[in-house]
């Protein structure tokens, strides 16, 4: 796969599918982006505004709105099309009902095109979203990806990098499970610079203080509501990470993301979709990493994994 003739579709104009479309198209990663919404007025003017926005950007990138037929040659199909998250809610879990219907009319259109590339789900919640995508589409496993809890990693390397004044990029730290309130932090495989980050906490107890671990965990999972209940969305995060994702599959560079995957009794899982460290080319999922794991971490992440398993009958009769 290469840029030339690659093509990458949107479902969903919103916050989070615009803004993906104008990270996609900044960075210049395809020769075809392809914009889909219910709304076709909203498309339509996203495209066309950044279109205009390509002048500007040394790049050669066709963006334009289409319909359903665009999918049929796409290397990617992005799906950030969902439902509204409910009034006061800090669940991703309650959205899952009314995004049910919306996930199926999307699969279900995308696959009467002739699609075979690979899907990349942000809706939410979006490890059981991946896991229906993957059941309706028919698709092999590696060819369905979720963005999973690579956003959430991201903002723990953060704020660990904050404590020591770091780039976030020296930090190595991993967050699996649900991209929710069941996420567990893989603390057993935390490093900064090949230092374990309880050497580097306890080495640092000036700059480290009485932050401890805990701390860290729960400002990741709430780090996402800090940023929607003070201007009603998350969008620049998330469309940088789904970006990561989708350049790793276009030029193949074989980058271990921690994203939503199906396992197949790795980390003693069988069946659940969920979040952990994966190689991504030019297939999709090549192959799921297996770090090593502390007994408490295994066990709390083959919880999230039941979590999530609880949910799979309600699917299975739609």
């Amino acid at each position: 796969m290469s840029f030339k003739d690659s093509k990458v579709v949107i479902v969903g104009c919103g916050n989070v599918g615009a803004t993906c479309a104008y990270t996609i198209l900044n960075q210049g990663l395809c020769e075809k982006l392809v914009l889909i919404d219910v709304n076709k007025d909203k498309a339509y003017a996203e495209a066309l505004d950044m279109e205009h926005s390509v002048y500007f950007m040394n790049r050669n990138i066709k963006v334009y709105s289409g319909d359903y037929s665009d999918c049929s040659d796409a290397d990617i199909v992005i799906i950030t099309a969902s439902a509204p998250m409910p009034k006061d809610s800090h669940d991703r879990l309650e959205m899952l009902k009314p995004s049910m219907a919306i996930m199926k009319s999307i699969v279900g259109s995308v696959m009467a095109s002739g699609f075979d590339g690979i899907f990349l789900v942000i809706s939410n919640p979006v490890d059981i979203m991946t896991y229906y995508t993957w059941k309706l589409s028919g698709l092999p496993r590696n060819q369905v990806i979720g963005s999973g809890t690579n956003l959430d990693s991201a903002r723990l390397c953060c704020e660990i990098a904050k404590l020591y004044d770091l780039d976030a990029r020296s930090v190595e730290a991993f967050v699996c499970g649900e991209h929710g309130d069941s996420e567990i932090v893989s603390w057993n495989s935390a490093t900064i610079g090949g230092k374990y980050i309880d050497s580097v906490m306890k080495d640092n107890s000036d700059r480290t203080k009485s932050v401890t671990k805990e701390d860290l965990q729960k400002q990741t999972i709430e780090a996402g509501w800090e940023i929607f209940n003070r201007k009603g969305n998350t969008c620049y995060g998330i469309a940088s990470s789904a970006t990561a994702i989708v350049k790793s599959i276009l030029f193949n560079e074989n980058h271990i993301y921690p994203v939503t995957v199906g396992l197949t009794g790795q980390y003693g899982i069988d069946h659940a979709w969920l979040s952990v460290p994966t190689i991504i080319d030019k297939t999709g999922s090549k192959e799921i990493v297996e770090i090593p794991l502390a007994e408490k971490e295994l066990s709390a992440l083959q919880k999230s994994a039941s979590l999530l398993e609880s949910f799979y009958d309600e699917l299975e009769m739609q």
